[in-house]
């Protein structure tokens, strides 16, 4: 097995489970240290976002079993003292960053008009407030080491308009924009940024939306995908691949791109 990334650092927000858990695992077989971060208790919004601190500690395990090296951290993304924390000792334990995967994000249904300020905040803050907050904080690495690679998990709604999701949709247009400006302001310093657009992922968090909805997962994914391949989702190994490749030298000249994972959605 290659192991493209030895000796790299990558930093995983969101990375106790779902994709960036899977994004971590990918790169720890690739010989990356690991610094995850993630929220580690409960929160109000959305219901279904359980979050403990016992799966850091698995994907911790997980990591070391496969012989890799990872720091996990437990905060909230929208905290500024939490992020700035997570990534001034995950750089002191590793000496650097080189990658970082903006990943954490929630998504719950409502129609627009009938949401709650709080529930508007929520989503904005945790799906968008949190991405800058993370890269505020990792740029100053990039830049003092002139080499860096920036990955938005964004999603098919970042590039359309989707029912009764529009905080999420506007949270994942706003990634866009974040992506093509950074990508813009880094450029002359040897750093990359893009996002990636996913169409649905087989993860716990498709199993919450359809508890909020009293549905099951498979209704959800095909209610609401209409992807050109017929799959009702692709995997967190789909993502993991492909985040890797865009974290690669293979990709040395995309930036300020948009990265489609979407089993042909956006084609229709």
């Amino acid at each position: 097995m290659t192991r493209d990334f030895e000796n790299k650092t990558v930093f995983i927000t969101g990375a106790a489970k779902g994709q960036g858990r899977g994004v971590a695992l990918a790169f720890a077989k690739q010989g990356a240290n690991i610094i995850a971060f993630d929220l580690g208790e409960k929160i109000e919004y959305p219901a279904y976002n359980r979050s403990s601190n016992k799966e850091l500690e698995v994907l911790k395990e997980e990591v070391i079993a496969l012989g890799g090296k990872i720091e996990i951290f437990a905060g909230d993304v929208r905290n500024a003292k939490d992020v700035q924390n997570a990534v001034e000792n995950g750089a002191k334990s590793f000496g650097t960053i080189d990658i970082l995967f903006s990943n954490a994000g929630i998504c719950a249904y409502c129609l627009s008009h009938e949401l709650t300020e709080n529930e508007w905040d929520a989503m904005i803050d945790i799906n968008l407030k949190g991405s800058w907050l993370v890269s505020k904080y990792v740029i100053p690495y990039f830049i003092k080491q002139k080499s860096g690679v920036i990955i938005y998990n964004s999603s098919v709604a970042g590039l359309r308009g989707m029912n009764r999701i529009s905080h999420y949709a506007a949270s994942k247009h706003a990634l866009v924009g974040l992506a093509k400006s950074q990508a813009i302001e880094l450029a002359p310093h040897g750093v990359r940024v893009l996002t990636i657009h996913p169409t649905g992922v087989n993860t716990p968090m498709n199993d919450g939306l359809a508890e909020m909805e009293g549905s099951t997962p498979i209704e959800i994914a095909e209610r609401s995908a209409g992807n050109l391949i017929p799959v009702p989702w692709v995997e967190v190994e789909d993502v993991a691949n492909s985040v890797l490749f865009l974290a690669s030298d293979k990709a040395r000249y995309i930036t300020g791109s948009q990265y489609l994972l979407d089993a042909g959605l956006l084609t229709r």
